[in-house]
């Protein structure tokens, strides 16, 4: 008998989570910064964490949440991780918590897309189709 079995919990599995809608505005700044929109689909029956996120067209990611209370404008806070839920959908949007991609390396247009890799602590490593388009 597996390990995870015998402790009542199945493990998630890349084949598990799906990372769908993912993309970001266009831009012209070489060397600024851009939230990431994305929805992570999670078919396992136990949460999982996003670890890591790169991307070809920039140097850095950055997990943050916005934080609204208090006084003054909301401000970003890094994250060490961010939840995704279990048997469901989690979207990152700017709003709350998301990615950030840093120091972007080349001018971002729209109809561009990428391929970006995604770390989730219990699933692996998923490839990620990134769209470079307005919001809406």
């Amino acid at each position: 008998m597996a390990f995870a079995s015998f402790l009542g919990c199945v493990p998630a599995f890349a084949g598990d989570i799906d990372v769908v809608h993912a993309f970001v505005a266009p831009t012209e700044k070489v060397g600024s910064d851009v939230p990431l929109h994305l929805t992570v689909m999670n078919r396992a029956a136990e949460a999982d964490s996003l670890l890591r996120f790169r991307c070809p067209f920039a140097n850095f990611s950055e997990r943050v949440t916005v934080d609204k209370g208090g006084e003054g404008p909301p401000s970003k806070r890094p994250v060490q991780t961010i939840a995704v839920k279990a048997a469901g959908e989690t979207a990152l949007t700017p709003e709350g918590m998301h990615v950030m991609l840093l120091q972007i390396r080349q001018p971002l247009a729209a109809g561009e897309r990428f391929t970006c890799s995604a770390s989730f602590r219990k699933a692996g490593s998923v490839d990620v189709p990134v769209e470079v388009r307005a919001s809406n």
